[in-house]
């Protein structure tokens, strides 16, 4: 089959040391898949210290990393990053220009953060393989808005910061409990000017009078049940839409990117208003809809002809060994896919391999142990394989697997939704 396209795209890369010296033939395997894409794409987890130095904006999950992790990351194939993440701000606004300058410098399609909101917003735009590919990548927090890019007015300065997907968490619980929590409020004699200083340096979120209440920060709605309720701005949305619609107007092959981290209790779930947004984007006109945030493999599906990836999981991920949270196996295992388009520009197949970061016995400290994805093989290939498969089944995505790989055949009903 002679293929005319082929978008690759892996898990999140945090990667804060260089890896170009590492040797070990399962990588090179690794690098092979990612080299066959016309457009190879992850999201850099990460911020540069460069010409524009930074502060640290966070307690233990500050990061950062030299702009030669960029060299490292472009050599094994990548030339598509997203930007938006809850550690492009992890130096400021100073590691925000830093980051910009070292990834165009390079050459990299990019997108997500900006010197202000309009840069931050605006598509990244490049042709590649043949095609016109327009990359769009948002972040839906929980974060400080202090991280977020915003314009000049004229009362403020612009900031440079991150593409804000805006959201809101709500505690849903019922109308009983939310009365006794209305009561402990009064007892506590919670008063809108102390809501006020204890949301510093922001502002108290907005709530519907007789419906909601904001507890200390935290806000409860009447619900029928007990639950964990997001809900996207619609102003946010349209803006990141109504971009998705322009470049999808020009032709472009478009990916639209989202991270975030309002993860359900069983972190390998895809949380509805993820799914009902990632339609949503298809449905402007999005080609490929990518999502990380969970440090997991979730699931797949095919909306309208269009691959959506729930949750990549970890491509590279150079935590510091004393972050023992991450120690469940999942965190360490992935897939990397790579999507074929025929010549009509539709989606025909879907080729993936299962990755492990690092392999038993090397310890997270060890000198490569976590530091590379390698070729996962036989049993564990198998259980990463099939736990996506099982989970992706449930999004109607049927998966074949055979020796070590899965495929995807797009049926030509498909392709038309």
């Amino acid at each position: 089959m002679n293929n005319q396209f082929c978008a690759v795209v892996t898990g999140q890369s945090l990667i804060t040391h260089d890896i170009r010296h590492v040797q070990d033939e399962r990588f090179t395997e690794v690098e092979r898949f990612l080299q066959q894409g016309d457009v190879v794409f992850t999201n850099f987890e990460s911020t540069i210290l460069g010409k524009h130095g930074g502060w640290p904006t966070k307690g233990k999950y500050f990061g950062y990393s030299s702009a030669e992790v960029l060299d490292a990351l472009q050599d094994i194939g990548f030339n598509a990053l997203a930007l938006a993440n809850n550690h492009a701000f992890d130096l400021g606004a100073g590691g925000i220009l830093s980051t910009l300058e070292e990834v165009a410098r390079r050459g990299f399609l990019h997108a997500g953060i900006g010197t202000d909101e309009t840069c931050a917003r605006k598509p990244g735009r490049q042709r590649l393989g043949g095609r016109e590919v327009a990359l769009l990548a948002f972040d839906a927090g929980p974060g400080p808005a202090s991280m977020y890019a915003e314009d000049r007015t004229a009362f403020r300065p612009a900031r440079p910061g991150v593409n804000r997907l805006k959201t809101v968490r709500k505690i849903g619980v019922p109308d009983g409990h939310l009365r006794r929590l209305a009561r402990l409020g009064e007892h506590l004699r919670c008063s809108a000017f102390e809501l006020t200083n204890y949301a510093q340096p922001e502002d108290p979120l907005e709530i519907t009078a007789g419906k909601e209440i904001n507890f200390y920060g935290t806000v409860f709605t009447q619900a029928a049940d007990y639950g964990r309720l997001i809900e996207i701005d619609p102003q946010s949305a349209d803006a990141q839409l109504s971009a998705i619609r322009q470049a999808a107007a020009q032709g472009d092959f478009v990916i639209a990117y989202l991270h975030h981290h309002h993860w359900e209790p069983r972190w390998q779930d895809v949380p509805r208003w993820v799914r009902t947004f990632a339609r949503t984007c298809i449905d402007a006109g999005a080609s490929l809809f990518v999502s990380h945030g969970a440090p997991v493999l979730q699931a797949m599906e095919i909306y309208n002809g269009a691959p959506i990836f729930y949750g990549l999981g970890n491509f590279l991920f150079q935590v510091h060994p004393d972050e023992t949270e991450w120690d469940p196996p999942e965190v360490w295992q992935s897939i990397v896919a790579a999507c074929r388009y025929d010549a009509g520009k539709s989606l025909a197949e879907i080729d993936l391999l299962p990755v492990t970061i690092g392999t038993e016995p090397h310890s997270p400290g060890s000198p490569t142990g976590r530091l590379v994805p390698l070729t996962a093989s036989g049993g564990t290939a198998h259980e990463i394989l099939e736990g996506f498969a099982r989970r992706s089944r449930a999004f109607g995505v049927d998966i074949d697997i055979s020796l070590a790989r899965g495929r995807i055949e797009v049926p030509a009903a498909r392709k038309f939704g």
